[in-house]
């Protein structure tokens, strides 16, 4: 199992660099050519949540990228660091259409990824949250023959 560790400080322009690395580390892992386009849009938007819940939240940790080759297998973890409001929840501040606001948009994004990768988990929690998407490979020189 060969795994590949990304970390970038919260800022959007470190977005682009790290859809290209999975993008490199999905194809060097066997992921259809046909299948790079979605890793590249759901890598951006994985990362693009984690840094705008770590600037919403004041949260200076480096968002967490983790790209791991497994057998049959190619998976991306994007981990924040951002306390994650729950339903129903009273935000820190009390300022509920900001929160509302936030979780909306949230959502939006988790719809995003989920429209791009069939196989994806969500897991969220006061300490931070992790979106773990995978993708089948195709060993190097196996005969590809469509079903």
């Amino acid at each position: 199992m060969a795994t590949v560790e990304l970390r970038f400080s919260a800022l959007p322009e470190h977005v682009r660099t790290a859809r290209l690395v999975a993008a490199a580390v999905a194809r060097r892992a066997g992921v259809e050519e046909a299948a790079l386009d979605e890793v590249r849009l759901a890598v951006g938007e994985a990362c693009s949540r984690a840094v705008g819940l770590h600037q919403s939240n004041g949260i200076s940790a480096p968002v967490r990228v983790l790209l791991t080759e497994e057998e049959k297998q190619f998976s991306i973890e994007v981990g924040d660091e951002a306390p994650h409001i729950v339903p129903g929840d009273d935000p820190a501040g009390g300022d509920a259409v900001e929160a509302e606001a936030e979780a909306e948009e949230d959502e939006m994004g988790l719809a995003v990824i989920s429209g791009l990768v069939d196989d994806v988990e969500v897991t969220t929690g006061e300490n931070g949250g992790m979106i773990r998407m995978s993708w089948p490979t195709t060993p190097p020189g196996a005969a590809v023959f469509p079903a």
